[in-house]
C-alpha cells in the first residue's frame, strides 16, 4: 500500500496531524492535481504546471517528452508554458505536434518573447514590430490560433514601455492572446506597467525564479502583485533539481542528471558543497512527513497564496507523477520554521537584480 497526500475532509483528517493529512490507498498517483485562479483572470490552472525549459525540443527526446505531457493531462495538469526562444522554436513546434489532437479548451497554453530568435540582433525585444512578429510565428509553430498567457520573458530597456503595452494590448484585442504576464520584472517595471492600465490591458502573471533557496521575489515582487491581481507563476521551485536531493557534496553529479550534464550551466547559483549540504538536511524533515523532497519544495511555494502555480520541468513521466502528487500537500509553522533551521544560511533573498 502506497501514500497519497491530499485534503481531506476535516472529518476525515482527524488524528492525522496538522502537517500533512495522508490517506492510505493501493494507487501512488490517483489523485488529481489542484487548480487556482490566475490573477484578476478568468483562468482556472493547475497548481503543478509542466515547462520546457532545456527539455521538449531540445535535451529530451520525443517519445519520453510526449510520454510526460501525457501523465502531465492524465493527473489534471492543464497549465503549459513554453517561450519561443526554448530551442529557438523548437519547443513551440514539439508542443504543436503534441497538442494538436487535444480540444483546445482541455488545457492552458502561455509562451513569451523576449530573446533573440536568431544571431541577426533584429528578432528580439518588445519593440511593437517584435511584438506583433514573434506573436504570429509563436501561433504557426503551436498550430494554435490563440495562446491564453501572453509573457515577457524579461523587460526591454531599448524599448517604451507604453509602446510595449500598446501592441501587446492589441494582440490580446485581436484574440491572439487572452491575457499577459511577465518574468523577472521588478517591482518599479511592474508598478510602471500598472500605471498604462487603463487604457491598455493589465497583467495577470508574474514569473519568476522562486524556491526554498531563492526567495527575492518575497520582498518586493509578490506584495505589489498581490495587491494588484497580479499571480505567480513560478520557476525552479526545485531548484534547478538540487531541492531533490540527488546531489551530494564533496560528490560528482550523477551523469544521467542535468548537473552532470550539458544542461548543467543553468545551475551555477547551487553548486556549491554548501548549498548541497544544506539541502540535504532538508531530508528528514520530507522523510517524516512520508513525502518526497521534491514534493517537499514544491508545498513549500505553494504555501504561498499569490502562487498559482509551479512549473516544473520532467525528462520521465514518474517526475511529472511524483511532482503533481505535491498538490493539496500543506506544511504547518513549524515544518517551515524547521526548513528556514535547515537552509538559513544560503537562502538568497533581497532584490531582483535589475
Amino acid at each position: 500500500m502506497g501514500t497519497v497526500l491530499r485534503d481531506l475532509a476535516p472529518e476525515a483528517a482527524s488524528g492525522l496531524g496538522p502537517s500533512v493529512r495522508r490517506e492510505p490507498t493501493s494507487f501512488r498517483y490517483e489523485l488529481r492535481v489542484r487548480y487556482r485562479r490566475l490573477g484578476s483572470s478568468d483562468l482556472e490552472i493547475s497548481e503543478i504546471s509542466l515547462g520546457s525549459w532545456l527539455t521538449y525540443g531540445v535535451g529530451v527526446e520525443n517519445d519520453p517528452a510526449r510520454a510526460c505531457l501525457n501523465k502531465a493531462f492524465e493527473l489534471g495538469m492543464n497549465f503549459i508554458d513554453t517561450a519561443n526562444v526554448y530551442g529557438r522554436g523548437a519547443a513551440e513546434e514539439f508542443l504543436g505536434d503534441a497538442l494538436a489532437k487535444r480540444p483546445r479548451d482541455s488545457y492552458v497554453l502561455a509562451t513569451k518573447l523576449f530573446f533573440p530568435m536568431d544571431d541577426t540582433g533584429e528578432n528580439r525585444g518588445l519593440s511593437r514590430g517584435q511584438v506583433f512578429k514573434q506573436i504570429d510565428d509563436s501561433l504557426r509553430r503551436l498550430r494554435t490560433d490563440y495562446v491564453d498567457l501572453y509573457q515577457c520573458h524579461r523587460y526591454d530597456r531599448e524599448t517604451p514601455l507604453e509602446e510595449t503595452m500598446e501592441a501587446l494590448t492589441e494582440v490580446v484585442r485581436q484574440g491572439k492572446a487572452r491575457y499577459l504576464g511577465f518574468s523577472e520584472w521588478t517591482a518599479p517595471q511592474i508598478q510602471a506597467a500598472l500605471d498604462f492600465s487603463p487604457p491598455y490591458e493589465k497583467f495577470v502573471s508574474s514569473q519568476p525564479q522562486y524556491s526554498i533557496l531563492w526567495r527575492v521575489p518575497e520582498r518586493e515582487v509578490i506584495p505589489l502583485c498581490a495587491a494588484n491581481g497580479i499571480s505567480q507563476v513560478v520557476w525552479s521551485p526545485l531548484g534547478q533539481g538540487v531541492l531533490t536531493g540527488k546531489y551530494t557534496p564533496g560528490q560528482p553529479p550523477p551523469p544521467d542528471t542535468r548537473m552532470g550534464n550539458e544542461m548543467g550551466w543553468a545551475m551555477d547559483e547551487f553548486r556549491e558543497d554548501g548549498v548541497l549540504a544544506a539541502v540535504q538536511r532538508l531530508r528528514p524533515i520530507a522523510d517524516g512527513l512520508g513525502i518526497t523532497m521534491a514534493q517537499l519544495a514544491l508545498a513549500w511555494v505553494l504555501r504561498e497564496p499569490n502562487v498559482a502555480s509551479a512549473i516544473i520541468g520532467a525528462s520521465r513521466p514518474e517526475q511529472v507523477a511524483d511532482n503533481a502528487a505535491a498538490s493539496g500537500i500543506e506544511l504547518d509553522e513549524e515544518v517551515l520554521r524547521a526548513i528556514d533551521e535547515a537552509v538559513g544560511d544560503v537562502v538568497i533573498s533581497g532584490e531582483i537584480p535589475a
